[in-house]
């Protein structure tokens, strides 16, 4: 018994680190793909990849695309705002932004995802250290961005990326509404999202992505990885790591990513960081663990349940659907948000 719960432990570290490191990466290939490519040619080939890697997945395990004209309109709804429009937000921010901080930005989802409950109502009885983390979060954010300087960190290109973690927030209110509980393959649903957002990505071609590309051997190894790894694999292990493991072990990852962008940022592309970026980095990432705070005791409750049932159980089994970025992934955990496959 001590040594299977061993080496489920050991797997669990395994695929919460694995899982750390591609999406920490993330920001350090979009950096090198933009050298070659403009921010939508980045963007599509991010969904255009990685959708042709799930489906061919979806396919080889058995399963087939979903089918009906309402779960297609809110995949739709959710490619827009988890997939296309933060994709093409996130490399337009990169621009200007260095790799590390976009990192940490994109951290800020939680904070965007509380603040969007209070305004729709869904988010009551917030903590007292719940809504201090969240104030303290923002905070951070502005010590970053430095409005009071001229040269605050990346500017316009800072919005994009903080446009980007409020866009994700969006698509989890709207999956978790819509999207949930409706008996369809995770890898179906995946792959479709992404198919989706490809078609919404696509549309946007004529307006800023049809610059002339440098298809230098760096650029199309990074948009490779980007698509393939950073996309498609990371968009299906999240889901089985919330499933298997429960919203804490999600939750490392959210903590991890940033400190793999920045370490990434500094060591391959040179980075430097001054100290308030820093500093605001810091209080940000506080800010959230601040806000975290109730989807841990959660999780700690859910620990003495059974194991999860492998992937092959019956379609009526709960499983997370929704794509969310690792740090992100405990605001559709719990009763209310579990998921079907």
């Amino acid at each position: 018994m001590s040594n299977s719960r061993g080496r489920r432990s050991l797997w669990s570290g395994l695929r919460v680190a694995v899982l750390a490191l591609l999406w920490g990466s993330t920001f350090l290939w979009t950096e090198l793909a933009l050298r070659g490519l403009s921010p939508l040619q980045v963007a599509l080939a991010r969904c255009v990849l990685g959708a042709i890697v799930l489906v061919v997945a979806c396919y080889a395990t058995g399963h087939r695309m979903p089918r009906g004209v309402a779960v297609w309109r809110h995949l739709i709804v959710a490619a827009l705002f988890c997939n296309a429009l933060p994709f093409a937000l996130f490399s337009l921010g990169q621009q200007s932004v260095d790799s590390g901080l976009a990192g940490v930005l994109n951290a800020t989802t939680p904070l965007w995802s509380i603040a969007l409950g209070l305004v729709l109502g869904s988010e009551r009885g917030l903590r007292p250290v719940r809504l201090a983390g969240l104030l303290l979060g923002f905070t951070g954010t502005i010590v970053i961005f430095a409005p009071w300087q001229a040269t605050g960190a990346g500017g316009w290109g800072t919005l994009a990326i903080l446009g980007a973690a409020a866009s994700y927030a969006v698509a989890f209110t709207y999956m978790g509404r819509t999207l949930v509980r409706r008996g369809t393959p995770t890898i179906s649903l995946s792959a479709a999202q992404l198919v989706a957002a490809s078609g919404l990505t696509a549309l946007a071609v004529p307006i800023g992505g049809l610059e002339s590309i440098d298809p230098g051997p760096t650029v199309l190894v990074a948009a490779v990885v980007l698509s393939v790894l950073c996309t498609a694999v990371t968009f299906h292990l999240t889901y089985r790591i919330v499933n298997d493991e429960g919203a804490t072990n999600a939750a490392v990852v959210g903590y991890l990513l940033p400190v793999v962008s920045v370490l990434l940022g500094a060591v391959v592309l040179g980075e430097d960081l001054s100290v308030r970026v820093v500093l605001g980095m810091a209080v940000v990432l506080a800010g959230v663990g601040m806000t975290r705070r109730r989807w841990a005791a959660a999780a700690a409750k859910d620990a003495t349940a059974p194991e999860p049932a492998p992937e092959d159980e019956p379609a009526d089994a709960p499983r997370p659907l929704v794509e969310s970025p690792p740090g992100d992934a405990a605001v559709l955990e719990g009763p209310k948000h579990r998921l079907e496959s």
